[in-house]
């Protein structure tokens, strides 16, 4: 499928992506809301950091609990009681004098209950979509969150301009609300993808199938740890140039957005394997620029073009996704979720401590420096896999995990 008309004219792929949009909507609004009052009211880069990003963090936790939930509950039921819970939570987090430490507490009360999100979505997705159609779709999905964040965040930075924090977060909790209802009214009621009942003990066994196998924990390595590290970057821009924030965040969402477009509907199949470390690379390069602190304008560039790089996320997705069983593939999607927001979480924190102990500007510097060591080490370690016999990798191949799937193992 290498059409949007056709993509388009997929059922229910347009609710979908509408009931989506909503929630990405809220995302972006109420993420520049909340660091922004985090900011005025503590006057840390890391709390600030911290608060827009580090909820994230909580996501290991379901990761490790409740994942088995995005093949085993109906997706449409779970996606609206999603919605439901983060327009409640977003509620209370525009309560007037709520303490900081109680905003935390909101945050990972919400972090837990996104873990399952990004599974339920990404399993759905595979199944109203047809098997050729999946990089274009994923595509349209990366690039609506592309055009939404660019919105969102310009809006955002606008509507802060006019209302208070607390007033923008009403205008999430609303956006919330308009998710859950798109979802409840335009997907199709669909059964588990896979039968059992979701438990801590079948989170835990899927999750060391999926690892089990060395490709595969290339693909997480890869769509984790250097997209986090420059989302730690990212993280700073409310204090690296508070005024112009929302433009930072909105250039690199357009930067993703021409990334996507690219390697979605451009980009030859065949072609895109090889891009992976490339893309992966440019992610990472522009922001070695910050340590001349470079003024707006400048800024502005290198958040665009680095953005583009996010598109390797793609490339790897799509082999994710080439080396998982069919019936796993919500649990798998839900892992890559996890971990990759978890490790966004991580970047966050690390660097909002090392802006705390020296500026913004450098720390933005040193994580990309790291971002771009961590994939070099992993471009040399999957070219080694690649090298390996055959018969080695036949013979992994042949074994069943622990829920008595047959392990799918191959190179990317």
């Amino acid at each position: 499928m290498r059409s949007y008309r056709t993509l388009l004219r997929t059922p229910e792929y347009g609710p979908f992506l509408f009931s989506f949009a909503a929630y990405a909507a809220a995302q972006t609004i109420g993420g520049l809301a909340l660091a922004t009052l985090v900011y005025r009211a503590t006057d840390s880069p890391l709390l600030s950091a911290v608060s827009m990003f580090g909820p994230q963090l909580a996501q290991l936790l379901g990761g490790a609990f409740l994942l088995s939930g995005a093949d085993r509950l109906p997706p449409r039921a779970i996606l609206t009681v999603i919605s439901l819970a983060f327009a409640a939570g977003t509620a209370v987090l525009a309560v007037p004098g709520l303490p900081i430490w109680g905003i935390f507490v909101i945050l990972l009360l919400q972090g837990l209950v996104a873990s399952l999100g990004g599974g339920v979505r990404g399993g759905l997705m595979n199944e109203i979509l047809p098997k050729d159609g999946f990089v274009l779709g994923r595509s349209v999905f990366n690039m609506l969150w592309g055009l939404i964040q660019i919105t969102g965040f310009a809006t955002g930075g606008a509507l802060l301009t006019l209302l208070s924090p607390r007033a923008c977060l009403v205008l999430t909790a609303a956006f919330y609300l308009l998710s859950a209802l798109v979802t409840r009214l335009g997907l199709t009621a669909r059964p588990p993808r896979s039968s059992g009942r979701p438990s801590v003990s079948a989170t835990w066994r899927t999750n060391a199938l999926l690892w089990s196998s060395r490709p595969r924990r290339l693909a997480f390595l890869g769509l984790w740890v250097p997209n986090g590290l420059i989302v730690g970057s990212d993280s700073l821009y409310v204090s690296y140039a508070p005024s112009a924030a929302g433009t930072m965040y909105a250039c690199g969402a357009l930067g993703m957005f021409l990334g996507d477009m690219a390697v979605g509907r451009l980009v030859p199949p065949a072609l895109r394997p090889r891009l992976a470390t490339p893309l992966r690379l440019l992610l990472a390069v522009p922001y070695l620029f910050f340590v001349l602190r470079p003024g707006v304008a400048l800024s502005l560039v290198a958040a665009t073009v680095a953005s583009v790089g996010f598109a390797a996320s793609l490339v790897l997705q799509e082999r994710l996704m080439s080396l998982t069983p069919d019936e796993l593939t919500g649990q798998a999607f839900g892992l890559h979720t996890t971990g990759m927001v978890a490790f966004q979480g991580i970047g966050a924190a690390l660097a909002g401590t090392l802006a705390q102990l020296t500026s913004p500007a450098t720390a933005m510097t040193q994580m990309a420096a790291l971002s771009i060591a961590v994939t070099l080490t992993l471009s040399a370690l999957g070219k080694r896999e690649e090298r390996r016999p055959r018969a080695g990798r036949d013979g992994e191949r042949g074994t069943a995990g622990p829920l008595g799937v047959a392990d799918v193992d191959g190179t990317g």
